[in-house]
């Protein structure tokens, strides 16, 4: 694809359009097993690409109502490693660093006294399910505002106290949906959920919503993108 198409049109390029190119692309990608890596990593990034340039940053997803909620009990406990890391709630910061005005440890309790958002929104995993969830706590692009973040930046990661993380490209860190959750279904979370802070994007993948954050960072450099990215798993993976 010519690197000088204008953004605009290829905006106006749908996503089916794009999937058009998928059997051009896969035609003997196989046949040859050196091949087969490369070719792989080749289309996964031209996915992000792609995707990251349909990326609408005023684009809402679905919301649901009460009656759509999948019943808390009900509601799938996913983690990478271990359910609850242990994280002493009494001691909890966020440490914060980076391309910020504002560096240093954020109590959860200043998180809070931000304008809280709740949101019922479709929670989807990359092993195949879905269910609809209610969440609640202060929009990323709030705090980020509160902490002096360079905005221009290209990326925010996380850090989580299992080890765990993330990162996310600006655009998403700012969309109104993306969400430093503290609740769900109106209680605090839940250890198992990511107590006591978590990402919560209905515009991504399972994957890219950390739980039990602990540390911020805003940056123009991954050093890493994130546990499953540097697997191999889409970076960007928007839904």
């Amino acid at each position: 694809m010519n690197s000088r198409i204008d953004d605009r049109k290829f905006k106006r390029i749908s996503r089916r359009e794009l999937l058009k190119l998928t059997p051009v692309l896969a035609l003997g990608a196989f046949a040859v097993p050196a091949l087969q890596k490369p070719l792989l990593r080749t289309g996964l990034g031209f996915s992000d690409w792609a995707s990251a340039r349909l990326f609408r940053s005023g684009h809402l997803a679905p919301t649901f109502t009460d009656s759509d909620l999948t019943p808390f009990s009900k509601f799938p406990i996913n983690g990478y490693d271990v359910d609850d890391p242990g994280v002493d709630f009494d001691i909890w910061n966020l440490t914060v660093a980076g391309a910020v005005r504002k560096p240093g440890d954020y109590k959860l309790a200043q998180i809070q006294a931000l304008s809280k958002f709740t949101q019922n929104t479709r929670h989807v995993c990359v092993e195949g399910w879905d269910v609809i969830g209610n969440f609640g706590g202060v929009r990323l692009s709030d705090f980020l505002t509160m902490i002096g973040a360079d905005t221009t930046a290209r990326f925010v990661t996380v850090e989580c106290a299992d080890d765990y993380y993330e990162s996310l490209d600006m655009a998403t860190a700012l969309h109104p949906q993306t969400l430093l959750c503290y609740e769900m279904y109106g209680q605090p979370l839940t250890r198992e959920h990511g107590a006591p802070l978590r990402l919560n994007i209905p515009t991504k993948v399972g994957y890219k919503q950390a739980k039990y954050l602990t540390d911020l960072k805003v940056t123009n450099v991954l050093e890493r993108v994130g546990y499953w990215e540097d697997q191999g798993y889409s970076e960007f993976y928007g839904l």
